[in-house]
């Protein structure tokens, strides 16, 4: 079964490196969101086993995005994509209720240990 993936990032250069990487560990497709507010939008609960969101974008910011599809769907995990400067951040997305978090930039494998971790490996 392949995992359906929700991508949010503000930066379409970002989001090709987010989705080679995931066609590179077995993710053929996924849905896009250039931008926080469009995320929320396209989530439906149920409809996703995994969102991947940026942290700063306009409209709404990758934290509001976790806020608001937590209030949706409790369960689906979502992994915040953040710099190294903003990892002192991360106790505040944990508490908004983010599953996990990479780095950027990031390798595919360290994507895939995520994706496993999480159940959505290929």
């Amino acid at each position: 079964m392949s995992s359906r993936v929700l991508v949010a990032d503000d930066s379409s250069t970002m989001r090709k490196i987010i989705l080679r990487s995931l066609q590179a560990v077995g993710v053929p497709d996924a849905t896009e969101a250039a931008d926080g507010a469009e995320a929320v939008a396209l989530f439906k609960p149920g409809e996703f086993d995994l969102v991947l969101t940026d942290w700063n974008m306009p409209g709404k910011t990758g934290l509001e995005v976790v806020q608001e599809i937590r209030a949706m769907d409790k369960n689906v995990p979502i992994i915040m994509i953040t710099t190294e400067a903003e990892k002192g951040r991360v106790m505040q997305a944990i508490q908004a209720g983010v599953s996990d978090y990479l780095v950027k930039p990031f390798t595919a494998d360290t994507l895939r240990e995520k994706l496993d971790k999480h159940g959505c490996g290929a």
